[in-house]
């Protein structure tokens, strides 16, 4: 028979499994006092869930594992962050040439959103994206189609690179696994990974939309030089203290 305290120990590690698949982030001392329990015991749940392989710990609390997941799973994570940074970042969007969207939930909330415009071409690798474009007045949306990333459920390969190219972007909006200061942004998957370095090489400028759980951290697939992005968009005011390592090295917003 399970005992009181092992059963209490179960039901807060779920919460915080819960909390960390809704937001991506689980801060200790926010979670010590939503559960009612000391930071050390959440230190100890930490560090069981990271034996499982569940999280990862970092300093002041743990983010998720990072690995692909499929649209529509990744949609509803940190969804609030999302629109705050699509809002910032559809300033950006011109009225009309060409851009390019990547395949993140991130841009594809910013899709959403996008209000009327006057002859914008938007090439983009997702389906999701392209078809929250496709009914926006004054936007011809361009599926670029290739081979299928299941786990991502996007388009990308060799085809997909070919025809990523074939236009020439004023904007690219991208959103990445992870950022670092010193390695730039970093994919679950190679093919993705390729699929962002063919829009920003013929891009003007590269825009990064990116969530504050995604700040300091390494995903497997080398993509995007820091240097070579212009504006860091985040849900985060731009003078936050988290944002120190890129200010002298990109645009803030």
């Amino acid at each position: 028979m399970a005992t009181t305290g092992s059963t209490e120990s179960e039901e807060r590690r779920r919460q915080l499994l819960a909390s960390l698949e809704h937001e991506n982030v689980i801060r200790l001392t926010e979670a010590a006092g939503t559960l009612g329990v000391s930071a050390m015991t959440i230190r100890r749940d930490l560090a069981d869930l990271e034996a499982e392989g569940l999280l990862r710990r970092v300093r002041g609390g743990a983010i998720s594992v990072i690995g692909p997941r499929p649209f529509e799973e990744r949609r509803s994570v940190r969804s609030r962050a999302k629109e705050l940074i699509a809002d910032k970042a559809l300033a950006l969007v011109p009225r009309f040439g060409s851009i390019a969207f990547d395949a993140s939930t991130t841009v594809g909330t910013m899709a959403s959103r996008l209000g009327p415009r006057s002859g914008l071409i938007v090439s983009t690798n997702s389906y999701p994206t392209y078809a929250s474009l496709k009914g926006t007045l004054g936007v011809n949306p361009i599926l670029i189609g290739g081979e299928t990333e299941e786990s991502t459920d996007t388009f990308v390969g060799p085809l997909a690179v070919q025809a990523a190219q074939s236009l020439r972007y004023v904007r690219f909006f991208a959103s990445a696994s992870a950022v670092d200061a010193t390695f730039g942004t970093t994919e679950v998957s190679l093919a993705e990974a390729q699929m962002k370095q063919a829009f920003a090489r013929v891009s003007k400028e590269i825009v990064l939309c990116i969530d504050s759980s995604k700040l300091h951290q390494q995903a497997t697939a080398a993509s995007l030089e820091l240097s070579k992005i212009a504006v860091l968009i985040t849900e985060l005011d731009p003078g936050d203290s988290q944002l120190d390592e890129f200010r002298d090295r990109v645009e803030l917003r």
